[in-house]
């Protein structure tokens, strides 16, 4: 694991986190890719929800989230079957210095836009810099991380840090291009529905209607569809994304034959609902996808910049009030684990019982700060499945007590006699979060506590959970193999002040962010697992989110038409595989 193969600086086809790219200068494909796959056919897939904006690398607006990923490309590509590793895509190479502070890429010279002009030095320094100041706040914390950025041959640019970071090397490759032109004289980030993208990627947005649907078209002419790295990729012609009001209506939809592809998160929807005609007859077929990346976190998240929530006994509280058993037999049929904590499902998880070895050893120097069970142990609290649950209803009762909240009159009250309640925020159509929250509802009625339920359309819930307007809301952040600088969007202080980061719940944690710095500093893959697992140990016993079922395999029903590869990367159906690798081919 130790970064052999930089030791002096030497222009590379790829680069890994720790030792060297899996595959050679000269590789075919990537490993989970078909290259004699044919091209052709449409993919059609819905979202719940809508959008008012075509551009997604700003804060104002709602956009749909695979433009991100489908429309636009950076310097180098990433290897879903590699932890983290990148390889060339508009770079034809990547060279850093011994220690990593600074990565200098070159462009390939035939990286064209969309509009058949050439991608140059003048288009990437542009992109940084107006990401890196005007962009959404994820981009902000890599350009400020950026001591120079300076072009160093008609093709080169290179970017030294002023931070020791080794994960910068990558993370700084990984950066939209953008057409400095097509923005002369408009504004960056106001842009809205008006200005079609002019990008360097394999497809193009051909079609839209704002909040209705938006449709993609494979490139012919893209440039780059003979490199290795795309060989076998973007074989569909037509990518379609239809928006539909709730999760029932979308369904049908599928149902009916309007979408082609549907991804489910009920297990028991997946065992009880799917025998409509097309799956009868064979036209449509259920796949099951496994992949070894952490279950990250999904659940409801408590925003801990309200009072209410600034007690971890509250917190804890309502930790033990969610009645998982009984929630989980009625939603799943009890066919979905729990999550246990946010590495969980992985390697990098928090071992059960206290912290020992290196994970003790980072985290000691912060006992004074932690909560309880950082060190010594934590467990989720399990019920007793039956509806009442009544030995964690009266454990949340004592930790309220114990916070200054207790029941007069049927109603919880702090001393001052102001009764605690709260809001839940929630998103018009999320018909499986709202009949889990109709279930946590009447447990806290039985605590005193009654809590606002407020559905809102997708416009104004991006808009309140990007100004953290919100006391609980659903909460689903995925994790990945090699954590690193995007762990202090999500739980860094900086990003708990910064208005549209994903730290919703507004945690601080001193030791939090001494443990993502020994991530990105890890030299050694023990260090790097102790971090990781000491990080997690922080942020469960932080008790911020109350988790639900994790989701350890992905189930797709999709037309029989639409194929995949036998070989599935480690990361399974994530970013990167569908559509990326699917093909059309008719019987």
């Amino acid at each position: 694991m130790l970064a052999a193969g930089f030791a002096t600086a030497e222009p590379r086809h790829g680069i890994a986190m720790y030792g060297e790219p899996q595959l050679p200068p000269d590789f075919v494909s990537l490993p989970y890719a078909n290259p004699d796959a044919p091209t052709g056919g449409t993919i059609v897939t819905g979202e719940v929800g809508s959008f008012d904006s075509l551009n997604p690398h700003i804060l104002k607006g709602s956009t749909p989230w695979q433009l991100r990923f489908l429309v636009y490309e950076s310097l180098m590509g990433r290897s879903w079957d590699e932890p983290f590793t990148l390889y060339g895509l508009l770079a034809e190479s990547i060279e850093v210095g011994p220690n990593r502070e600074w990565a200098e890429f070159t462009l390939r010279e035939e990286a064209r836009f969309s509009d058949g002009s050439p991608v140059t030095v003048d288009d990437v320094m542009w992109s940084y810099e107006t990401l890196g100041t005007v962009g959404h706040p994820r981009y902000h914390g890599v350009w400020n991380k950026i001591a120079t950025m300076e072009q160093t041959g008609p093709r080169s640019v290179r970017f030294t840090f002023n931070v020791e970071d080794r994960e910068l090397a990558l993370i700084v490759g990984m950066r939209p291009i953008l057409k400095k032109a097509q923005w002369d004289g408009r504004a960056f980030d106001e842009s809205g529905i008006d200005i079609i993208p002019v990008t360097t990627a394999p497809y193009v947005i051909s079609d839209f209607e704002a909040g209705r649907f938006v449709e993609l078209s494979r490139d012919p002419d893209y440039w780059g569809k003979d490199l290795g790295f795309r060989r076998g990729t973007n074989n569909l012609d037509t990518i379609r994304m239809e928006f539909f009001g709730d999760g029932t209506a979308m369904f049908e939809a599928f149902k009916a034959g309007v979408l082609n592809s549907n991804r489910e998160f009920n297990a028991e929807k997946w065992e009880t609902q799917y025998d409509f005609p097309a799956i009868d007859v064979g036209e449509v077929v259920k796949s099951v996808i496994p992949h070894g990346r952490p279950s990250g976190m999904t659940g409801f998240v408590m925003n801990t910049r309200r009072p209410q929530f600034e007690d971890w006994r509250v917190r804890e509280a309502l930790i033990t009030a969610f009645n998982f058993e009984y929630i989980n037999e009625t939603m799943t049929g009890s066919a979905q684990p729990r999550i246990t904590s946010y590495f969980s499902n992985s390697i990098l998880g928090m071992q059960d019982g206290p912290a020992e070895g290196r994970v003790r050893d980072f985290l000691e120097p912060f006992a004074d700060d932690l909560l309880p069970g950082a060190l010594e142990g934590y467990a989720l609290p399990a019920g007793d499945g039956s509806a009442r649950n009544r030995a964690n209803l009266a454990r949340a009762m004592d930790l309220m007590a114990e916070a200054g909240w207790t029941v007069q009159d049927g109603v919880m009250k702090n001393a001052d006699g102001t009764p605690f309640t709260f809001e839940i925020v929630l998103s018009n159509g999320a018909t499986e979060e709202q009949s889990i929250i109709d279930i946590y509802a009447d447990a806290l009625n039985r605590l005193g506590i009654t809590p606002t339920i407020t559905a809102i359309d997708s416009a104004q819930y991006t808009e309140r959970t990007n100004a953290f307007d919100f006391d609980m809301t659903y909460f689903r952040r995925g994790l990945s193999l090699s954590p690193g600088n995007e762990q202090y969007l999500y739980w860094g202080c900086e990003a708990a002040n910064t208005e549209g980061s994903r730290n919703l719940m507004g945690m601080c944690s001193p030791a939090a962010e001494a443990m993502i710095d020994r991530l990105l500093n890890s030299e050694s893959r023990d260090d790097f697992l102790a971090a990781a697992r000491a990080l997690d140990r922080v942020l469960t016993s932080g008790r911020y989110v109350i988790p639900i079922y994790q989701w350890n395999i992905s189930r797709i029903a999709h037309a029989k038409e639409l194929r995949f590869p036998e070989r599935v990367p480690i990361y399974g159906d994530w970013i990167g595989w569908q559509p990326d690798v699917w093909w059309w081919q008719d019987q």
